[in-house]
């Protein structure tokens, strides 16, 4: 798996060749077009509704959609923004796109397909009346509504309970949400606007998808069974070799970011369902609702024709079917126009196309190109059957007319076309839709209603082809792709990207100036096109100065880079600003960056961010200056801390000595370092040696299961889920003398204002009387959660556990945090390390 890389490094990237991967054409085989085929006689729909990224019911989907053949979709109402990140730094946003394209290739793997509504994952929510009150309810109703009307189910599942519980408040929101959608989606009072482009719709009924975790015990579950629609989703699939809970692991384990690798199972697999709206099934999901063509007025001869083409299909001949699908065709469009109609026109229309080995793809020589500029593509055309197929036309998506081709596809005979395509001046730069403009901190900003609920932009270029296929007119859209051969990955693929002509990034994504001294400040200007010449300057509020004040830069060929470094002097006194670089050419600003997020389980992501970043004047004392830093799930705390001049180094398994690890004043462990790095259980009596020696240790945030070692602290610990979510609630000090809130500091009630997200998480909520309870807060309406900062004299040194969220508050550039933080850091006050006698006093 590749990392994705910080903004600075990446940059070198854009137009070189790297790693990278796409979603390649689909070549389903034999047994995937027979499954297709069956599929085109089922005419039902169903719709599992869920928060987050990783809340389906991977098993269940699996079932729908392989077994029961239903048109299937995952409605999550959040892209998982909000969460933690297992395989690397991105948060935020950045998290978010990584995990809506997990649930995209999950889906490819399971069947179903993908949506989501605007709304933000805000963070760890307790009730959904918090959660309703970030979000904004009726606008993400109206989305759920949308897709619904859209999507049309018959049966929708929700993943939780509509009933207040003890989950996640975004949990049940997203029942409750499903349950009034149900409703409302056949109101035409309710979101008249998107009748314009669909109409109500009623689904049938609405279940919970449940199960023993739902019930206090066993018994209590056993009980209620009774009154539970059962459904068994262990059956076995021959034409796809695999049972559906073994496609539902391979599905789920696509939630890298998570951690949520899974095994297959086999067996009988039961799954609950309790009925919540609309009419009870007393036997059957799908009880009382007719998914076969009989539900399409005049459809005789189109059902007749498929299962025909059921009957008729050769595994070693597959084109044989074209004939019996193309009659099918001819009959559903003599039908009256319908959703039914149109869906299943659209599915045939693949299944002949894999039927005949027609291969379609549309691949540019660059993976980048810029508004204005033309672009070399070639297009590749084979049928492998011998079913006459003609090449008629090609149309891109920015030509004004069809382009006349006139190939006769022969049996099994390549066609390379190359063509060129003019970018125009006005097209839209390849910014994922719901991040172009700023949007509150519950949702998202869309305003084209047909993007709402969409997983990702259309591709930023497509090819339309239109054919005869034996003399019957077929058109196709493939999207414009990037490819090339990987000397040991072989072919790989890249979604084509439309960029600005000039790139601004800023290195350092906060600055943090501890004293009155300048910061140097790094700006890489890199061209996306030939000719790029002009001037770069960073745009600073009163009172700040940069050196120089701008520099000239001439980038003559496309992908040139300069990397410029100003000198930024701040003011005096505490401050937090946001700094803008600027590209300025031929008289037009250009502010936006370049981001990269590289994984080889996801196509490479890139966005577009403004240049920007945030600059804090801090009032800081510190001790000590060297800072061991052990990376867990991964986090930006190590370059959060040179920022305020500590030299941090970050341990690798040769460094964890004895010995070695005297030499630095603190020891830092990354968040969930007792979760994921695997020789925790090695490296804990050497690091608890280094503490009785005069040391400071500092363990971040972890859960409680899947622990590498049960003995994480040198004396009892126990960790829970309790957590305080909301950012700025009241910060109370239970040892207001001790020295973690008085040296080299003094922290106040002020350091706690600012924070974001969440205060913390995953508290203990027990331990041993060598602990002492530093601060506590708590959720309203809860009780205090006393166990966010614990701190253990053990020999000569500090043990320090802490669940309050630095990973998200230092990389925010939140003052008070830094302060608080190394008052922990310089716990030992020096003695712990061999360069850290001097007190660094930088107010």
């Amino acid at each position: 798996m590749k990392k994705s890389f910080s903004l600075f490094f990446v940059l070198c990237s854009l137009l070189s060749v790297g790693i990278l991967k796409a979603q390649s054409p689909a070549k389903p085989h034999a047994a995937e077009l027979l499954q297709d085929i069956k599929k085109l006689n089922v005419l039902g729909t169903v719709l599992y509704v869920a928060a987050h990224p990783d809340d389906e019911n991977t098993r269940f989907i699996a079932y729908l959609s392989n077994e029961k053949l239903y048109n299937t979709g995952y409605l999550s109402v959040t892209r998982g923004d909000g969460g933690q990140n297992l395989i690397g730094p991105e948060i935020r946003e950045g998290l978010g796109l990584i995990r809506t394209q997990e649930l995209l290739q999950a889906r490819r793997t399971d069947g179903g397909q993908q949506f989501f509504t605007r709304a933000n994952d805000f963070g760890f929510s307790k009730n959904p009346e918090e959660t309703f009150a970030t979000w904004d309810k009726e606008k993400v109703l109206h989305d759920v509504v949308w897709a619904i009307r859209k999507f049309r189910p018959d049966v929708i599942i929700t993943r939780f309970s509509p009933r207040p519980s003890e989950t996640h408040g975004h949990h049940t929101a997203s029942a409750m949400l499903a349950n009034e959608a149900f409703e409302a989606a056949a109101d035409p009072k309710r979101f008249p606007e998107q009748l314009k482009h669909v109409q109500v719709w009623q689904a049938k009924r609405v279940l919970w998808n449940t199960g023993v975790w739902s019930f206090r015990s066993q018994k209590e579950f056993e009980d209620y069974g009774s009154q539970l629609l059962k459904v068994d989703v262990g059956g076995y699939n021959p034409l796809l070799g695999k049972s559906y809970p073994e496609i539902a692991a391979l599905s789920r384990s696509m939630h890298k970011s998570q951690g949520f690798g899974s095994t297959g199972t086999r067996g009988v697999t039961i799954e609950y369902l309790e009925h919540t709206k609309g009419e009870r099934a007393k036997e059957e999901l799908f009880e009382g609702i007719n998914t076969s063509w009989s539900r399409v007025k005049g459809s005789e001869k189109v059902a007749a024709l498929l299962q025909q083409a059921v009957t008729e299909f050769k595994p070693e001949q597959p084109a044989a079917v074209v004939p019996t699908l193309l009659a099918a065709r001819k009959e559903l469009a003599k039908l009256p126009d319908s959703y039914w109609k149109r869906l299943k026109t659209q599915e045939l229309e693949q299944v002949v196309k894999h039927s005949l080995g027609l291969y379609l793809e549309a691949v540019a020589t660059e993976y980048a190109v810029t508004p204005g500029e033309q672009l070399n593509l070639q297009l590749e055309a084979i049928n492998r059957s011998a079913i006459p197929v003609q090449l008629v036309s090609m149309r891109h998506s920015f030509a004004a007319k069809d382009s006349s081709l006139n190939k006769t596809l022969a049996p099994n005979e390549g066609h390379l076309i190359p063509f060129r395509m003019q970018v125009p001046v006005s097209a839209p730069l390849s910014q994922p839709y719901w991040l172009r403009q700023e949007g509150t901190l519950g949702l998202f900003r869309v305003d084209d209603l047909q993007e709402i609920g969409a997983p990702e932009n259309q591709p930023a270029a497509e090819v339309q082809l239109d054919l005869l296929i034996s003399g019957e007119p077929f058109r196709y859209t493939v999207p414009v792709v990037y490819k090339r051969n990987d000397p040991v990955d072989g072919e790989q693929y890249r979604p084509l990207a439309i960029t600005p002509p000039v790139f601004v990034n800023i290195s350092e994504k906060v600055l943090m100036f501890a004293s009155q001294e300048p910061k140097p400040v790094h700006v890489l200007v890199k061209s996306g096109k030939a000719g790029m010449k002009g001037n770069l300057a960073l745009q600073l509020p009163k009172g700040w100065r940069a050196e120089p004040a701008q520099v000239a830069f001439d980038l003559e060929q496309n992908g040139a880079e300069q990397l410029v470094r100003f000198m930024v002097h701040p003011p005096k006194g505490q401050q937090e600003v946001e700094l803008k670089a600027v590209a300025t050419v031929a008289g037009k600003p250009y502010t936006r960056g370049l981001n990269v997020i590289q994984y080889s389980h996801i196509p490479t992501q890139t966005t577009f961010p403004e240049a920007v970043t945030k600059a804090v004047r801090l009032d800081l004392k510190r001790n000590g200056e060297q800072i061991a830093y052990l990376m867990g799930a991964g986090d930006d705390i190590p370059a959060s801390l040179q920022q305020i001049g500590y030299n941090v180094t970050l341990l690798k398994d040769e460094d964890i000595t004895e010995q070695n690890l005297k030499r630095f004043d603190a020891v830092i462990l990354g968040v969930r370092a007792y979760n994921t790095v695997e020789r925790m259980n090695f490296y804990q009596p050497r690091l608890l040696n280094y503490v009785q020696q005069g040391g400071t240790v500092i363990v971040q945030y972890n859960t409680g299961h899947s622990l590498k070692t049960n003995n994480i602290a040198p004396y009892p610990l126990k960790i829970s889920s309790q957590r305080v979510t909301v950012e700025d609630a009241e910060v109370r000090f239970l040892k207001p003398n001790h020295q973690a809130l008085n040296s080299p500091n003094k922290i106040t009630k002020k350091d706690f204002e600012g924070w974001v997200q969440e205060r913390g998480l995953y508290f203990p909520s027990e331990w041993s009387k060598e602990f002492e309870a530093i601060l506590s807060s708590n959720d309203p309406g809860e009780p205090a959660r006393d166990g966010g900062l614990l701190i253990a004299r053990y020999g000569k040194g500090h043990f320090v556990y802490t669940g309050y969220s630095w990973f998200r508050q230092l990389p925010a550039g939140v003052p008070g945090a830094y302060r608080i933080f190394t008052n922990l850091i310089s716990l030992g006050n020096g003695h712990g390390g061999q360069g850290s006698s001097a007190e660094s006093a930088v107010k």
